[in-house]
């Protein structure tokens, strides 16, 4: 069975995005949330977002609200912010992959690609 996970990587600082709330959305629909949650101390979600039977082919979107992130961490930062929140819309063609969709991410910048 497949499963999606994700992490976080604060490159500012050089360190895991420790307490950044992430969203998970399936279809474009941000009314409903499937997912509500924030990352451990190692930038992770404690378990995956999707597995087993919620695991299921479709275009979901990750919100992650970076802009939070820095702004607790005292990060001084222009209003608004060049990079709030950060929206990763992706396709899972296949339930029986596993999917993992880290976010490298600083005040000015941010990148993401299809791990394992």
């Amino acid at each position: 069975m497949g499963k999606l996970t994700t992490h976080v990587l604060d490159t500012a600082n050089g360190c895991p995005a420790a307490g950044l709330a992430v969203r998970l959305y399936r279809d474009g629909d941000l009314a409903a949330p499937l997912v509500e949650l924030h990352t451990n101390n190692d930038g992770r979600v404690d378990h995956p977002l999707l597995d087993g039977t919620t695991m299921a082919v479709g275009v979901y979107e990750l919100v992650f609200e970076a802009g939070d992130y820095f702004r607790a961490r005292g990060t001084t930062m222009p209003e608004p912010p060049f990079v709030d929140r950060v929206v990763i819309r992706f396709g899972i063609a296949s339930a029986e992959q596993s999917y993992h969709v880290p976010l490298l991410v600083s005040p000015w910048s941010y990148s993401t690609y299809r791990g394992s």
